[in-house]
């Protein structure tokens, strides 16, 4: 039997655009991000060097927003549309987390190509959570492990998926 407290809810939506370098394509993923949520978004900086790449310590390498509650979902909503409201089944890990990716962001309804911009594309990632539960391995004192009876399962982010915006898994 499944209370209230048990019930899957989306903890929060990172959508991602890495560009592995400053400048001015660095100014376009961001300016994109805030076009598709309204949100400001945020610098990811690198952690390392990576000579290959031309990639320095320290240096900003891509943009991320989260959104959480009432925006992720509608963003979510938008999301699967513009994927034609299907999710690979390899998009789910094996915490009932599901990440897939977007190639253009003129695949959003009503956004047009604007050639300053170029072709953009996005990384979308999708954290779930039970409703009731997840706090104690966060707080400050006497933090533990979840339990395995709170964590999600593969199949149970999918059902949650299915039920909720109505996407359809392939593969």
């Amino acid at each position: 039997m499944k209370t209230a407290n048990t019930d899957i809810v989306i903890d929060k939506v990172v959508l991602n655009i890495g560009i592995g370098q400053a400048g001015d394509r660095l100014t376009k993923a961001s300016r994109v991000l805030e076009i598709l949520t309204n949100h400001k978004p945020v610098q990811t900086i690198s952690e390392k060097s990576i000579r290959d790449f031309n990639i320095r310590k320290g240096l900003p390498i891509g943009v991320k927003v989260t959104l959480r509650k009432k925006d992720a979902e509608e963003f979510l909503k938008r999301a699967f549309y513009a994927k034609g409201n299907k999710i690979s089944i390899y998009s789910f890990d094996k915490q009932g987390n599901a990440y897939f990716g977007i190639p253009d962001y003129t695949e959003f309804e009503g956004m047009k190509y604007d050639p300053e911009i170029g072709i953009l594309g996005m990384d979308v990632a999708i954290v779930l959570r039970r409703r009731m539960g997840y706090r104690i391995a966060r707080r400050r004192i006497n933090r533990k492990h979840i339990p395995q009876k709170l964590r999600i399962s593969k199949d149970e982010s999918v059902k949650f998926l299915k039920t909720k915006f109505k996407v359809s898994t392939v593969g």
